[in-house]
């Protein structure tokens, strides 16, 4: 049985029997599986390319089947873990021409930031992301790599087995087409101050957020801050440790500042991370005491460390939750693009909608101060009571979305005559969900649900 299938349909085992056909090579590197879905691993049947190039490899023909077992040409749970990890990023030729300098200058930076006027420091960021859009994978502006391998895996399985429909649990709870969630990293003492007014504003549009404090070094903090925002009903986590840039440049200091960050998701009592601008690493994830983390992005073209998950569901990394990033930041909105329309986080909104996925937002109170950015937050969270309404979207907090795929990732699907029941925790608000084949394309359809049907819109 496939795990990463499994995990990411929760389907029934007879459904998900994967396999690997041939010697996968010894070295890992890139190839494609169809047209634009870019791997990362060991691979049968050719040499994997070394560095992401126009005309990668393409195993798509080199299936096979023994009986009702899918073989792929390599194993689905590698290339997926692989993305989750980000491990074919030590293999990326932009990164590798990053790390030569990216320590010193990130170093050099983090050091001058506080006396740099803020019109050099956003000189300094466009100059640094410049060109970073035209990086081939992962894909701008989100990438679907996790998403088209699940359903390609399974559409595969659904041709040649010739089955009508394979039944799994639906992704989201009361058969919510998608979710989003909404959270603020607070950077400065402005912020701070700013957090009472904001999430009024996030009231007024219905909205639960969850905000993120550092807990040393550059503002001070209280008992009686976070519990200020428990008490209107909004979420606290930890956001790094003093948010200088150094969290994961060396494993000891890391292993230290971990043990603290730990101690301060007790004293905050909290189970959710995250770190200062995105930097992860998250081989040493296990010194975490923490439930969640949010310090992934799908696609990180725009963040100080490039990658991304390639994914936009929750994953698990070890005993983790990951919740990916999924949409571009304010910041670089607003100051490296120059953009103040939520047109972009329109598309990208639309884009993940689509694929039923977790639409992510980092909105910092520092940076919707002034009135013109502050009228595109009001217009953002507008937009997304609307889709709540129209669209089934589900806006949760990062702990109630962290407790439902945990609940998920128990439950089961247990034959109940000619149709399927789920066991397990929260049963009473999962869906029992179809995939299908409608020409090439998977669609899903959900039991008890007016309009559940949506296409997965992927080519076979």
């Amino acid at each position: 049985m496939n795990r990463a299938l499994l995990d990411h349909f929760r389907c029934p085992e007879q459904f998900a029997e994967i396999g690997v056909c041939g010697n996968v090579s010894k070295d890992l590197g890139f190839f494609q599986f169809g047209d634009g879905v870019i791997c990362f691993g060991q691979v049968a049947g050719c040499v994997p390319s070394k560095q992401i190039i126009h005309n990668l490899p393409d195993v798509s023909q080199a299936i096979q089947f023994e009986g009702e077992r899918l073989c792929l040409p390599f194993d689905l749970s590698q290339v997926i873990e692989n993305l989750y990890y980000e491990r074919y990023n030590l293999h990326s030729r932009h990164s590798s021409q990053q790390s030569t300098w990216e320590g010193v200058s990130r170093g050099i930076y983090y050091l001058m930031r506080p006396l740099l006027p803020v019109a050099v420091r956003k000189h300094l960021q466009k100059i640094y992301f410049r060109g970073r859009k035209n990086i081939s994978f992962p894909h701008w502006p989100v990438d679907f790599t996790v998403e088209s391998l699940m359903e390609r895996s399974l559409g595969l399985i659904l041709k040649h087995r010739r089955l009508e429909k394979i039944p799994f649990i639906w992704f989201w709870p009361d058969g919510a087409f998608g979710a989003a969630m909404m959270t603020h990293d607070i950077e400065t003492a402005a912020g701070r101050d700013f957090c009472g007014r904001l999430m009024d504003l996030d009231d007024s549009s219905g909205i639960k957020s969850s905000f993120q404090i550092i807990p040393e070094g550059r503002y001070k903090i209280s008992e009686a801050l976070y519990s200020s925002f428990r008490a209107k009903g909004f979420e606290v986590n930890v956001h790094d440790f003093n948010h200088d840039g150094r969290l994961f440049q060396n494993k000891q200091e890391f292993l230290r500042r971990a043990a603290q960050i730990n101690q301060y998701l007790k004293k905050m009592k909290t189970r959710g991370f995250r770190s200062g601008a995105m930097y992860r690493r998250q081989e040493w994830y296990d010194a975490f005491e923490c439930s969640y983390d949010m310090s992934v992005p799908n696609v990180a073209h725009l963040e100080p460390q490039v990658g991304g998950s390639c994914a936009v569901k929750p994953y698990f990394i070890g005993k983790i939750l990951e919740l990916p990033l999924t949409t571009v930041q304010d910041y670089t909105l607003f100051h490296i693009f120059g953009d103040y329309s939520i047109d972009l986080w329109k598309q990208q909104i639309a884009l993940i909608l689509e694929r039923n996925g977790l639409i992510s937002f980092i909105v910092h109170p520092d940076y919707v101060i002034e009135k013109r950015a502050h009228d595109v937050y009001i217009e953002l969270v507008e937009h997304l009571a609307r889709l709540r309404e129209e669209n089934h979207l589900w806006i949760a907090l990062p702990a109630e979305i962290d407790r439902w795929w945990r609940n998920r990732n128990e439950m089961k699907l247990v034959p109940d005559g000619n149709s399927w029941r789920i066991e397990g925790p929260d049963k009473d608000r999962a869906r029992v969900a179809y995939a299908s084949l409608k020409g090439d394309r998977v669609v899903y359809t959900l039991d008890g649900v007016p309009g559940g049907h949506t296409d997965a819109g992927v080519d076979r």
